[in-house]
């Protein structure tokens, strides 16, 4: 039977919005795997917007939901429109807009708060305990979703944002870029992608066993 699996964006690019790769790789993997996927987004300003060739920031503002409506070939609903109950899954790529437009972590590091409507939705998978999956900086939400003591992986335990992490309460293991991390107990499947990786390929290893994981983890 198919799986249908909800992907939560948070923009277009790295540094302001979902890592283009690590979203097409997802989305390429739940395809392969034969999954049915809604893409959605919150549909708020981004924190800022960054110039991807300079790494400057722009004088300008973006929206996250149409900024990702780029990377989901605008198939892609405001996040408003997301329940749980139809769906069996959740995945959620990183880049840094997971940092800045899903979180505050970028700014407020372990005292960090979770945009509402990414909080009440990925909180409503939980607890009907589908399985859920974050991957690069997108762990860095696992605490006010689950709760303390949920185990994830930022990749190396000695990085700044993994300490960030083990202060707000959650249980951090250091993991090799091709690599998963699964916390049984709560259904959540975590890898560094590009929070280690240095190519396309080595982001890729992880997260196609991170989405094999999650959708082994809806029988």
């Amino acid at each position: 039977m198919n799986r249908n699996v909800a992907v939560i964006l948070a923009g277009s690019g790295v540094y302001d919005g979902s890592e283009i790769y690590e979203s097409v790789i997802t989305l390429l993997r739940l395809d392969q795997r034969g999954a049915k996927v809604q893409c959605f987004a919150p549909n708020i300003a981004q924190m800022h917007v960054i110039n991807h060739l300079t790494g400057d920031e722009m004088p300008e503002s973006r929206n996250v939901l149409v900024e990702a409506a780029r990377l989901a070939r605008g198939n892609i609903k405001d996040l408003r429109e997301a329940r749980a109950e139809d769906f069996d899954a959740l995945i959620v790529p990183g880049g840094f807009g997971a940092a800045k437009n899903l979180c505050n972590f970028a700014v407020r590091g372990a005292q960090c708060s979770v945009e509402p409507q990414v909080l009440e939705v990925a909180q409503a998978f939980a607890k009907a305990g589908k399985p859920i999956g974050l991957m690069c900086i997108a762990p860095t939400m696992a605490v006010q979703i689950f709760g303390q003591g949920v185990t994830v992986t930022l990749g190396n335990d000695d990085a700044e944002a993994a300490g960030a992490v083990r202060e707000m309460g959650a249980t951090h293991e250091p993991c090799e870029v091709t690599e998963i991390v699964e916390d049984t107990t709560h259904k959540l499947v975590t890898t560094p992608a590009y929070m280690l990786a240095q190519s396309i390929s080595d982001a890729a290893s992880g997260i196609y066993k991170l989405v094999d994981r999650v959708l082994e983890l809806t029988h």
